[in-house]
């Protein structure tokens, strides 16, 4: 880190791009968008944005800490019903009616309604998106007036 708080800056803002986006394609373009903020001089935004994602992370942490399972283990838990829902729907279940069919079983298997289960993920999914959207073009409100 730099003593330059501007550089400083950029330094925590690399960081935490490092740790949010995985992919290494989205890093180097959500860096270069950084880059072009600090060349632009537009650091009170960065800076804003910066302690924004350092406050969402400090409450993830927070929650993560939490004793009980209601507090720190909601989303996950709903997220991995979801999933599991899917990969039993769409590969588990289609990859066991083919292999008892390849061996001449005639049982059923169960199916899954997964109607709902795909609402709330998708639900989930296009809420994230939609707030990536909003911040991403400056349209984002953080109160209710």
């Amino acid at each position: 880190m730099s003593f330059d708080p501007l550089t400083a800056a950029l330094d925590v803002g690399k960081s935490l791009i490092e740790k949010i986006w995985p992919d290494p394609v989205k890093q180097s373009e959500e860096i270069r968008k950084l880059q072009e903020l600090h060349q632009k001089g537009d650091l009170a935004v960065l800076n804003a944005e910066v302690q924004l994602l350092l406050g969402q992370i400090n409450v993830n942490a927070a929650e993560a800490k939490h004793k009980s399972i209601f507090v720190a283990g909601w989303r996950p838990f709903v997220g991995w019903v979801c999933g599991f829902g899917l990969l039993y729907a769409s590969v588990i279940e289609p990859l066991m009616r083919f292999i008892a069919t390849v061996n001449d079983y005639t049982g059923t298997f169960p199916v899954l309604d997964t109607t709902i289960t795909m609402q709330v993920l998708i639900g989930m999914l296009g809420l994230g998106v939609m707030r990536t959207k909003e911040k991403q073009d400056g349209t984002h409100k953080n109160s209710l007036k």
